[in-house]
């Protein structure tokens, strides 16, 4: 604690000492020295100096936060070619500009051990390092030849960019560290994969371990709660020119950055904000999570959530592929249909997992011109289409969302979320759809009520014929009886008519 306060009390005056070496630019015939610094311009956010990792004994140019306490490097030029020997050790090692414009570090006695050349000789050119931390090499108007954005180390910062440039032809990705006392590259890189719907990888040597899941609009399917970072704007730009992912803070005061590194404590991939009153930096967000976020636990067409026990299930329609291995809690041999898809006489349909990151697109076919019932009648055409989902689910957007993402093969790394997540729709045969028995149990009680509808209109029916029956039996009755009246009657009565009438009857 005494000392931690002696270098609060010291601090002033090391920032006063760096000042009287720090510059804001590298030009031909002013190199920056292993004692100086370069700060950045125009608020000197950040410093580019010459630095020895704890524990290391090699010199590195890098750039670090010129207001944390704390030295946090984020970038480092000559990563994979150290200068031998502390920087205590190399007092005569520099980085230079060339009066083409070729920047250099060279040891003391002038051995270059890192450069770049820009593709044309530049007029008056200058190094600096920005308010953003990117190191520029630019012509005297300003132009940018070469940057070290376009080279990243283990960290991405605020508007700086992860992914593929199209134009460039140049590919920007994460690696971490070796080791907290070695720079060099080590097994652990982040990388934008652009085939089918674009999503960023993780790898740890040649195991895959995370995947973030497409961009859906608003957020990589992945990290469902991006939504929640209400002091961030995130970008996802995809096009003909790039496909890249950055992000921006709204706040300037906010430091904020996105680190990969090896241990593996609290995930490879770590969001950190550093928080000035208690002088630490602050895990705001990691990856790998938890036992959903590894790729693929449950194998294809398996689901994983965290909320159950075991996490492991499989969609509805399927079974495991290995009984055996699924009882020992092994899902990763997937899941397979109960019942065969039945396309040619159009009777699948499709059930609806919502909170979904959807399964790997790397095979995905993507159309954002079709909307999502348009989506749905492709998928139900082509005979190999196994699930589809919305392309983009952003605000702007219709509320069923628009664009088309289709699988034609196995559902892989696919989970749930309590909230957030996206809605995928999974083709099933008819037997397996949830729908099919409220269908039946709609038609069995229609059939029901026209049953008794029928019954009783036949019972009515019945029931005229036997009234009107009894009606002719009660005439037919009567002209019985009347037959069976004493003579004596029948006598008096044709009485009343004329005697041939009477002799007619007779």
């Amino acid at each position: 604690m005494a000392s931690f306060a002696c270098y609060l009390l010291l601090l002033p005056l090391l920032l006063a000492s760096t000042a009287c070496h720090a510059r804001d630019a590298v030009t031909p015939g002013r190199p920056l020295a292993a004692n100086q610094t370069l700060l950045s311009v125009p608020d000197g956010k950040f410093v580019l100096g010459f630095f020895t990792p704890p524990g290391a004994n090699s010199t590195y140019v890098g750039v670090w936060y010129g207001k944390v306490s704390v030295r946090t490097v984020v970038w480092v030029a000559n990563r994979e070619h150290p200068i031998p020997g502390a920087v205590a050790d190399n007092p005569g090692a520099t980085l230079s500009v060339s009066a083409t414009g070729t920047l250099a570090i060279a040891t003391g006695n002038s051995t270059i051990v890192w450069s770049v050349k820009p593709a044309a000789a530049l007029a008056s050119p200058a190094a600096r390092i920005l308010d953003n931390g990117n190191l520029v090499l630019a012509d005297a108007g300003g132009g940018v030849a070469w940057e070290g954005f376009d080279y990243p180390t283990d960290t991405l910062l605020p508007d700086m960019k992860l992914g593929v440039d199209l134009v460039k032809g140049r590919n920007r990705t994460l690696t971490a560290w070796k080791s907290p006392s070695d720079p060099s590259p080590g097994p652990v890189v982040m990388a934008m994969v652009t085939s089918g719907d674009p999503q960023v990888f993780i790898w740890n040597g040649d195991d895959l371990v995370w995947r973030s899941g497409p961009w859906d609009g608003v957020q990589f399917t992945g990290v469902p709660d991006t939504v929640t970072y209400s002091d961030f704007t995130f970008s996802f730009i995809n096009n003909v020119q790039e496909v890249t992912y950055s992000f921006h803070v709204h706040n300037e005061s906010i430091i904020s950055r996105l680190g990969l590194n090896t241990t593996g404590n609290n995930g490879l991939l770590q969001r950190s904000t550093w928080v000035e009153a208690a002088g630490t930096w602050n895990l705001y967000w990691y990856a790998p999570k938890d036992q959903c976020d590894a790729v693929s636990p449950c194998g294809p067409n398996g689901v994983c959530d965290t909320n159950n026990m075991p996490v492991c299930s499989c969609l509805r329609g399927f079974v495991p592929r290995s009984p055996a291995a699924w009882a020992l809690r092994d899902g990763r041999d997937g899941c397979v249909r109960a019942t065969p898809l039945d396309c040619r006489n159009g009777t699948d349909g499709f059930v609806t997992l919502r909170h979904a990151k959807v399964p790997d697109t790397v095979r995905s076919v993507v159309d954002m011109s079709l909307s999502l019932e348009q989506c749905r009648q492709a998928c139900l055409r082509n005979c190999s289409c196994t699930a589809y989902a919305s392309g983009n689910v952003s605000a702007d957007r219709r509320a069923d969302g628009s664009g088309c993402v289709m699988w034609s093969s196995g559902l892989t790394d696919l989970r749930v979320y309590p909230d957030f997540g996206q809605e995928l729709f999974v083709r099933l045969a008819a037997a397996d759809l949830g729908i099919t028995s409220k269908s039946k149990k709609k038609h069995v009680i229609v059939a029901v009520v026209a049953s008794v509808s029928a019954l009783a209109f036949l019972l009515a029916l019945a029931g005229v014929f036997f009234w009107t029956r009894g009606k002719k039996k009660a005439r037919k009755t009567g002209s019985i009886r009347s037959s069976r009246l004493p003579t004596a009657l029948i006598l008096d009565v044709s009485e009343c008519y004329s005697d041939s009438y009477v002799s007619r009857i007779e």
